[in-house]
């Protein structure tokens, strides 16, 4: 098939997608989905096996990660790989990678050879702790920068011990921003005719996402620290038990106090000295989460979420994975879409967490197979047969 494009909006960029794992396919899906015609270079076979670092090709991870994508193979290891790759690059807009650093120049693949071949290139790395400085060449993962991007110690519960979150927050941070900073690197290259080298990493994004926890650090002088389910500086916001369940509240500033605890059927509290202010609430937090803990216990958590939200106090329930997508907003606002896959029959996947009115994001292809578009994409950069034969006799693809 001929690029079909997922959406209009970027359907005029052709992206050369070297990534694997998740850090990097994340930032790529983000391109896909909104049209993009990516093609994802894996090894040949008789270059190794079909299988992605992180999983077997047609786990559910895999699905998610590598739709809306066409599919080639290049022996990049292979003198042939490498020119073969650098005529990609005379047509493309963007490269993305996330080869440990050092690699792309072994493969001789990296940012100065490939600006050479194309100056307009918009060439994206991401990597575990940067291109250069002491740390460039050590192995990154998620959980690590979790680790020494300070989350692990704001998250979980006081005196617990550090807890990674359930997600891999710095891989998916670290992509979606990679993401933008190729958008960003286009829309410059409008006004210059160029393209440029964009860098992240999982530990800046992780530090990045920080916010106003580094906020409190590197303004305020003060050391953030575990307050599991209640937010460090909303008082009252965290977790509470309800008669079949539990719910979530949160209580920000005085007007809102004063709606909660009539809400709630207590408004002794509004006047009760040690909950008078946020200072006080916070300084007094456990007793408070006990007393709420006390009248919330009494009813159903349905019937507490129609009375905080009737109150206009902000509350959800909190759900099991299987319950969120159930939720009637969340079907109201279609974040799920299905694809076909031949292989595996109808996939449904997360779509994409904003809209845009005139060009909207679909899925519209499944992840490829091993090399399924080589020959159709090489052709389309000018490749006879003839030489498509020799290529793949000669083990490039």
């Amino acid at each position: 098939m001929s690029h079909s494009p997922a959406s209009e909006a970027l359907s005029h960029i052709r992206v050369l997608d070297l990534t694997q794992v998740r850090s990097g396919p994340t930032a790529v899906r983000q391109l896909a989905d909104w049209g993009a015609d990516v093609i994802k270079i894996e090894m040949p076979a008789s270059a190794g096996t079909d299988r992605e670092l992180g999983g077997p090709r047609y786990n559910s991870d895999f699905q998610n990660l590598h739709r809306n994508k066409r599919g080639i193979t290049i022996n990049l290891k292979k003198s042939g790989g490498r020119d073969l790759f650098l005529r990609l690059v005379d047509d493309a807009d963007v490269v993305v990678e996330n080869f440990r650093p050092g690699v792309k120049q072994r493969l001789g693949i990296d940012y100065d050879t490939v600006s050479r071949q194309n100056s307009r290139i918009v060439y994206a790395s991401l990597s575990g702790f940067g291109q250069d400085g002491p740390y460039r060449d050590r192995p990154g993962f998620d959980q690590v920068a979790q680790g020494m991007g300070g989350l692990m110690s704001i998250t979980g519960e006081p005196e617990r011990g550090p807890m990674r979150v359930g997600i891999p927050i710095a891989d998916l941070s670290a992509g979606i921003f990679c993401a933008q900073a190729v958008l960003v690197a286009l829309l410059e290259r409008e006004k210059s005719g160029r393209g440029q080298w964009v860098q992240t990493s999982l530990l800046q994004a992780q530090i990045f996402m920080l916010d106003f926890q580094a906020a409190r650090w590197l303004i305020d002088g003060e050391v953030p620290a575990q307050a599991g389910n209640d937010h460090p500086t909303i008082i009252p916001t965290g977790v509470f038990e309800t008669c079949d369940g539990y719910v979530n509240i949160s209580v920000a500033g005085e007007p809102m106090w004063k709606a909660f605890c009539a809400t709630l059927g207590d408004e002794s509290l509004v006047s009760q000295v040690e909950f008078s202010n946020l200072k006080r609430r916070s300084d007094n937090r456990a007793k408070l989460n006990l007393i709420i803990n006390q009248h919330t216990r009494t009813a159903t958590t349905a019937d507490w979420l129609k009375r905080f939200n009737d109150a206009g106090v902000p509350c959800g329930p909190i759900y099991q994975i299987d319950e969120v997508f159930s939720d009637a907003q969340v079907k109201h606002l279609e974040m799920v879409e299905t694809v076909a896959s031949n292989k595996l029959g109808e996939l449904s996947m997360v779509g994409q967490p904003f809209t845009l009115g005139r060009t909207p994001s679909t899925l519209c292809s499944a992840p490829p197979e091993l090399g399924e578009h080589t020959s159709e994409v090489l052709k389309e950069f000018g490749y006879s047969n003839a030489e498509i034969a020799e290529l793949e006799k000669n083990e490039v693809i």
